[in-house]
């Protein structure tokens, strides 16, 4: 089940509610990837990532915002020049390992082949690169309603989206929760956002919060040549070097009778 642009930008930029899920989620992944220490890199969102991504805007080398067909896409950032592409799912304008920077917001839950989504996410990183994916936490109460658009697609638990990831060949760096209050419109919960985002983070055991996060990293593999083998040495190579000990050659019955003969002549 795919959203749709036009609810995305309703929700993120003029719903209450929405801003306060924008600036939890921007503040967490600013902590994880500073936009100083996005110097001269390519970062690339997708799905709908481009509330995430404006820190980046005066600092990245290249941003932009992937936005899948069934989604719809919509210019950004407002006022400035278009940074965002309507692309497919699992073909993405991007070349080949050009990406530093990838950030997964209502992209992975909603995507018909969510393991074909990240194998091209792991074709468009380069060695090195690092992704960060943002889910519905299955056990969150954000996923149990359709007021938001966490409440759409699949929900994920922490293992779950580990796990799927690491299929696709990526490893698990480092993994978290955010947006700790219900999804409600009222002003208490809306004022005491942040409030309970540090309490979440201190004893996140008690609290359940509506949406799971994780930041993968790519490892690339040293190349190896069509056709080389990978020679192991033999154990008896140890030895190599020393002389074999070899039998004492006897006399032949030739030398025998030649020895024998040369008696009696001497004799």
């Amino acid at each position: 089940m795919h959203h749709d642009v036009i609810a995305l930008r309703r929700f993120y930029y003029n719903r209450s509610l929405g801003r306060v899920a924008q600036r939890i989620l921007r503040d967490r992944l600013i902590a994880t990837w500073p936009p100083g220490k996005a110097t001269g890199m390519n970062v690339v969102g997708y799905g709908f990532a481009v509330p995430m991504l404006r820190p980046y805007l005066a600092h990245a080398r290249r941003v932009i915002g992937l936005m899948p067909g069934p989604q719809g896409v919509m210019a950004w950032p407002a006022g400035a020049a278009n940074h965002s592409v309507l692309c497919d799912e699992t073909a993405w304008p991007v070349d080949t390992g050009s990406v530093d920077r990838l950030v997964l917001l209502h992209g992975l839950e909603a995507s018909d082949h969510p393991s074909a989504l990240l194998a091209e996410a792991w074709r468009a990183l380069g060695p090195g690169g690092r992704m960060l994916v943002m889910v519905p936490n299955r056990a969150g109460l954000w996923a149990r309603t359709d007021d938001t658009p966490f409440g759409f697609g699949r929900s994920y638990t922490a293992g779950q989206l580990e796990r799927q990831a690491e299929e696709a060949g990526f490893v698990t760096e480092r993994s978290g929760a955010a947006i700790y209050i219900p999804p409600s419109d009222r002003r208490f919960w809306l004022r005491s956002a942040m409030w309970w985002e540090k309490i979440g983070m201190r004893i996140s055991s008690v609290l359940v919060a509506g949406v799971t996060w994780a930041e993968f990293s790519k490892q690339a593999h040293a190349p190896v040549e069509p056709g080389s083998r990978v020679s192991v040495p033999s154990p008896l190579d140890v030895l190599e070097g020393i002389a074999r000990p070899r039998p004492a050659r006897g006399p032949t019955p030739e030398r025998a009778r030649e020895g024998l003969r040369r008696n009696i002549l001497t004799d």
